[in-house]
């Protein structure tokens, strides 16, 4: 059972992290047809060590599920364009917003609409960025994400380990300079042990009855090594996604030959990560420079 205290401690920092407005941001792109197929960029505001700045792509979070959209991320993106960085800020579909039978509100995800949005966007990105961002170096670019962002983060990175066959699947490694994944759902079949999101990964996956089957395509604990910096951020009082399923990636990385960055911060859960008030939002900063510049 959950500890009261850091429920009340949760709910403080999740009501700190939703209190900052949203930021309109300086131009958006489509990369497809469907009106969750946008781009939101933010120029950068502040000056850096070289120009064009680093491109900085952020995956919202929210548990795939449709009542989050990419508005509770954007005081987040308006920091790190604070912090010299370009950004780009993906919209994806995500799962209905109506509760469907025997599930507990909306359900997470679409299968495999979600992962088609990702790699859609990802594709489209540098011709996207060049024109509506000329400050953005796409040849410098980090991908981060926050929750089930981090989880399609750290996808977005190993497109090109994911089987044969696969529609996403990449003939190459993308051109990244890194990942850094912000308390992610990194390791499926661990968070459906700890109930991560109230089932959201096997919702993800279309259901219990697909999960076995498609987690080779899904699951960042299964596409590795990747070759591609990556490190991962994690608050050791999250109880939203607990550290466990970040080490059960780091592990699944070290075993298949990969290290991968663990920074593991005290006192510190859920979304303090990418609130822009909060100490920790500094350390992700930093964490994104150091694979940027």
């Amino acid at each position: 059972m959950t500890d009261p205290a850091a429920v009340e401690r949760d709910a403080a920092e999740a009501a700190s992290a939703f209190s900052h407005p949203a930021v309109a941001p300086d131009a958006t792109a489509a990369y497809g047809e469907h009106p969750d197929h946008v781009v939101d960029f933010y120029a950068p505001r502040a000056e850096t060590p070289g120009s064009p700045a680093p491109l900085v792509v952020v995956l919202h979070g929210g548990a795939w599920r449709a009542p989050y959209d990419r508005q509770h991320i954007t005081p987040f993106a308006d920091f790190l364009a604070r912090q010299g960085f370009a950004v780009a800020n993906v919209e994806y579909r995500r799962g209905s917003s109506l509760p469907h039978q025997n599930a507990d509100g909306p359900v997470a995800g679409r299968w495999p609409e979600t992962f088609d949005d990702v790699a859609a966007a990802m594709d489209a990105l540098p011709g996207l960025a060049a024109a509506a961002l000329p400050q953005a170096d796409v040849r410098r670019v980090v991908v981060t994400g926050h929750s089930a962002g981090g989880h399609l983060a750290l996808w977005a990175a190993a497109r090109h380990v994911l089987p044969y066959g696969s529609p996403w699947r990449l003939p190459s490694p993308p051109m990244l300079r890194g990942v850094v994944a912000l308390a992610p759902i990194a390791d499926f079949a661990v968070a459906e042990e700890l109930g991560v999101c109230g089932g959201a990964s096997a919702q993800l996956l279309g259901g219990e009855e697909h999960f076995a089957d498609r987690l080779p395509y899904a699951d960042p604990a299964a596409l590795l090594p990747t070759g591609i910096a990556t490190a991962v951020v994690q608050g050791r009082d999250d109880i939203v996604v607990p550290q466990q399923v970040a080490e059960a990636y780091v592990a699944a990385a070290a075993k298949a030959g990969e290290m991968v960055g663990l920074t593991l911060l005290d006192g510190v859960g859920h979304f303090p990560l990418i609130d822009p008030a909060a100490d920790a939002c500094a350390v992700v900063s930093e964490e994104i420079a150091q694979l940027a510049w």
